[in-house]
């Protein structure tokens, strides 16, 4: 859900500078809607570049591409409508979202096999936690939440969420700067639903997290990664993409899925509802649902792909069979996928967590 790496200079000048252009010419929505383009939204290296090039040599469509950094600050420039775009990459909760407000187009599977064939059955299940009847969304990447810790700084295998409030590990534990994901695990600890909205779960919750707090080195999103490889906490909260870097950087860095259960978070292709280019945008997520193209942007930003015919191309038997990357998840249990809460819900989340950081 969070991505912590950024393009190129290079590569991030040039796709900048067609989004500038294509700002600046003017167009009106009926002159983008011919055939020769189309208008993509993503997270900040998100995707390979060589993927894109493709696209455009096999299919003469042009790909004006811009990037965001979060969900929320994606959402406003969708919604105003000021750019036309076509194609989005938003995660479950701000998918659930942008359904209950009317901004997705549904998805003719007619028009991209390769997004019904290639994505597994199960990541489609998964994504009905946010779209229930498979609408609107097409899985492009995937992931869980869990514990990173350096066995070389413990004296016990990590395996639950409550092992974050031992007094032993003070000062060594990093925790997500994140206000659903810090929640989130303080409602597992507790046994409740992360997407709760109710006053006394989320008041234990949040009790939970004033008392950690003392032990907690920091509140990070980026630094956790760099934090763990450098041996610098023992203990951190991270997104199972950044848990494979960082392994290949330090191996004694260990991933485990707690106990009590954690977040399982999709993000997806969809289609806005006033695409000027729907049909080349249906074009854009079948090719990059194609199996070769897959493995392409895997292997580039890491994150675990929902395509079962990319991972069957994979030649490395321990990523393929890599239980950080492609866990099963039947064997955990209390496993949730975010859903958006309405504006009440988000600032009641916001709030709690002010106070949290106020103490």
């Amino acid at each position: 859900m969070k991505k912590n790496k950024k393009l190129p200079i290079k590569v991030t000048f040039i796709l900048t500078a067609l989004f500038a252009a294509l700002s600046l010419c003017g167009c009106t929505s009926s002159d983008k809607g011919v055939n020769g383009q189309v208008i993509v939204y993503n997270w900040g290296e998100y995707i390979d570049p060589e993927t894109i090039r493709m696209f455009e040599e096999e299919t003469g469509i042009k790909v004006i591409y811009d990037e965001f950094e979060t969900n929320e600050s994606m959402y406003p420039k969708v919604e105003s409508g000021a750019v036309a775009y076509d194609i989005a990459c938003p995660s479950d909760y701000m998918i659930s979202r942008m359904i209950e407000n009317g901004m997705l187009s549904e998805i003719d599977y007619s028009k991209m096999p390769n997004a019904k064939n290639n994505i597994g059955t199960q990541y489609y299940e998964q994504a009905r936690g946010f779209d229930p009847e498979n609408k609107y969304a097409i899985p492009y990447c995937w992931g869980t939440v869990g514990i990173l810790y350096n066995q070389t700084m413990v004296d016990e295998p990590i395996t639950r969420w409550a092992q974050l409030w031992d007094e032993k590990y003070a000062d060594n534990i990093l925790m997500q700067d994140s206000v659903r994901d810090a929640f989130m695990v303080a409602e597992k600890l507790n046994g409740d639903s992360m997407n709760t909205l109710d006053p006394d779960e989320l008041t234990a919750a949040k009790n939970l997290l004033i008392g950690q707090k003392p032990l907690v080195q920091a509140y990070v999103v980026d630094q956790v990664r760099d934090k763990m490889i450098g041996g610098e906490a023992a203990i951190g909260v991270i997104y199972s993409g950044e848990a494979i870097y960082t392994q290949k950087e330090n191996p004694d860095l260990v991933y485990v899925i707690p106990e009590e259960g954690t977040n399982v978070w999709i993000d997806a292709w969809v289609i806005l509802k006033n695409a000027p280019n729907k049909e080349n945008a249906e074009k854009f997520i079948d090719f990059m649902c194609r199996a070769d193209i897959a493995l392409m942007n895997f292997d580039y930003i890491t994150y675990s792909t929902p395509n079962v015919a990319a991972r069957e191309l994979i030649e490395d038997e321990s990523i393929k069979n890599s239980e950080i990357a492609f866990p099963d998840l039947s064997q955990y249990e209390n496993l949730e996928t975010y859903v958006y809460l309405g504006e009440d819900g988000d600032s009641l989340y916001n709030e709690l967590w002010k106070e949290v950081k106020a103490h």
